[in-house]
């Protein structure tokens, strides 16, 4: 308001003193904070199975991310992971090429790896991102895999909940956003998200991007 009167009185003088469009000023006034994230994404064999794309929009999510951070939110930091039986970090450029390959669910590598670059990155509010279409089904102990599709591995799941606790325990929340909506995968992702008290959605590819940048936009507007 100051600078807009300011602006009126240069522009028309004080004795016939009125504001117009062109005097007035907007400051954005939204708190943003500087953050870290760190965006998993899930490029196991069931992420084009059953006659359904699952890996397009998530790559089209991505590659929209990377661009509004880096151009609205220079000072924030993405790091995108991929994960299948192994996790491995990928630059933006790469996302356009991105495939699915004939892996299973190694969300315990993904999350390690998550957490380690999160760990050197300073600025203070940092989260994940991990957008998957499936329970864990992986581990790898030592050289070898250890693989269970079928049904919910306690070995697998006691893992990927010892590492929601620890983020937890590091302030950093996890968002899942579940690209299925089989019921039976429902008491996975509530259990994950219950330990590390974070949060998930439901989504289905159709509305992927909307709740993604839903919750990317409001996590700016507070301290974790």
């Amino acid at each position: 308001m100051t600078a807009s009167i300011r602006n009126a009185q240069i522009n028309h003088g004080v004795e016939s003193f009125h504001i117009r469009q062109d005097d007035t000023e907007v400051r954005e006034t939204d708190f943003k904070t500087q953050t870290s994230t760190a965006l998993m994404i899930d490029i196991s064999h069931s992420m084009i199975l059953y006659g359904e794309d699952r890996i397009t929009p998530a790559k089209m999510v991505a590659m929209a991310l990377s661009e509004l951070i880096t151009t609205r939110y220079p000072k924030d930091t993405l790091d995108i992971i991929v994960f299948g039986n192994d996790a491995w970090q990928i630059e933006i450029k790469d996302l356009p090429y991105l495939q699915v390959g004939p892996y299973h669910t190694n969300t315990v590598a993904g999350l390690e790896m998550a957490m380690d670059i999160l760990r050197r990155r300073r600025n203070p509010n940092k989260q994940i991102f991990m957008i998957t279409d499936g329970k864990p089904t992986c581990l790898k102990v030592g050289r070898q895999y250890y693989k269970n599709s079928f049904g919910l591995d306690r070995k697998i799941l006691n893992r990927t909940l010892n590492l929601a606790a620890q983020c937890k325990k590091l302030k950093i929340p996890i968002t899942t956003f579940m690209v299925a909506t089989d019921p039976w995968l429902q008491q996975f992702v509530k259990e994950f998200t219950e330990t590390n008290n974070g949060k998930a959605f439901f989504s289905g590819t159709d509305k992927l991007g909307q709740f993604l940048f839903y919750d990317f936009e409001n996590n700016k507007r507070k301290l974790f």
